[in-house]
């Protein structure tokens, strides 16, 4: 078996001190650049690896954040990850993943493994937490920030585009559109998100005298949302737009429309989402969403972590992020509709 190098040998083949050899493993800690290539360089030749955990143990940090998610079927989350691991891999962090169920809403089981690999902080991603479970984060010392979800009474802090507003705007569109016979197909019942979408599409409804024609429960699921599409449109009287409450739902409810029921989109029936998914803008989709402002949403969230982390007690509520609406091919234009 191989020796194992250590710092101090590292350190006198660089000929610096020690602590300068773990100031320059340790992220953000201050080094000279001339001290660092020399380190960097004996550490590449002797082949020297810092110990991760051990300087964990001295520290009390582990340098890594809990990310955890419901589920990858939608492609709005696997981009999402990507930008919340590299936000925080610049700032010296690395990230683990861990899946929950997206509608049993016990998520105990995985907050008890996460907090077991001494996390620094926990990124819950679309994922229902109760308050009962982020002040047993902050009892342990692990901040807890909500990603595209939050609480009712908002007392752990979430950033997430504005639903009620982008709803609302939706609303307006295919109003002024000239809709009258207009659905929603929702999402999971236990979602904030969805919560705050119908109330902000019930309201824009309201302002242009009109109330919802019809109503399904898609359940963010694929297979729930195609049958969403059929209960609704497999009709005489079938609405003549839809709402879906997110991308992921609304490209299997339009592959229903066109190919299952041989309806035209936009000319039969007018079809918008929520998230602008990248494939949204593909041509086979070519949807008219509410675009989540994803970079800044990760913005957001990697900083208030890493304030929290600093200082735990400054307090935080919800930040909600303006989301604009994207024009494409799958719903009816206003007349005279500007940008």
């Amino acid at each position: 078996m191989a020796e194992k190098i250590t710092s101090l040998q590292v350190a006198q083949r660089a000929g610096v001190s020690q602590s300068a050899v773990s100031r320059v493993f340790t992220p953000g800690a201050s080094v000279s650049k001339k001290t660092a290539d020399k380190v960097r360089q004996a550490a590449r030749e002797l082949g020297y690896r810092p110990n991760v955990l051990a300087r964990a143990m001295i520290t009390g940090r582990s340098r890594m954040i809990g990310l955890v998610v419901a589920y990858l079927e939608n492609h709005f989350y696997p981009e999402v990850l990507e930008k919340l691991s590299n936000a925080l891999q610049e700032q010296g962090y690395h990230v683990l993943i861990f899946m929950a169920s997206q509608t049993s809403g016990d998520i105990d089981p995985v907050v008890e493994e996460i907090l077991d690999y001494q996390v620094d902080g926990i990124i819950f991603a679309s994922v229902a937490m109760s308050s009962e479970i982020g002040a047993r984060c902050e009892a342990a010392g692990v901040p807890v920030v909500m990603f595209n979800r939050a609480q009712e009474d908002d007392l752990v802090p979430a950033v997430v585009s504005d639903n009620f507003e982008g709803g609302r705007k939706l609303a307006k569109f295919l109003a002024d559109a000239g809709h009258r016979k207009i659905a929603y197909i929702a999402g999971w019942e236990g979602a904030t998100t969805q919560h705050d979408r119908e109330a902000g599409f019930r309201s824009g409804l309201a302002e242009a005298d009109l109330e919802l024609f019809a109503w399904a429960d898609g359940k963010f699921v694929t297979e729930a949302a195609q049958d969403a599409a059929r209960s609704l449109f497999d009709r005489p009287d079938r609405p003549d737009a839809v709402f879906v409450a997110n991308d992921h739902m609304a490209f299997a409810v339009m592959d229903v429309l066109r190919f299952e029921l041989g309806l035209r989109i936009p000319e039969d029936v007018s079809v918008v989402g929520y998230d602008d998914a990248s494939i949204a803008a593909w041509p086979s989709y070519d949807l008219t969403t509410i675009r989540q402002r994803a970079n800044l949403m990760v913005d957001e969230t990697v900083a208030i972590m890493l304030s929290r982390i600093k200082t735990p007690e400054i307090p935080f509520g919800r930040v909600s992020i303006e989301a604009p609406l994207i024009v494409r091919g799958s719903a009816r234009i206003p007349k005279g509709w500007t940008s």
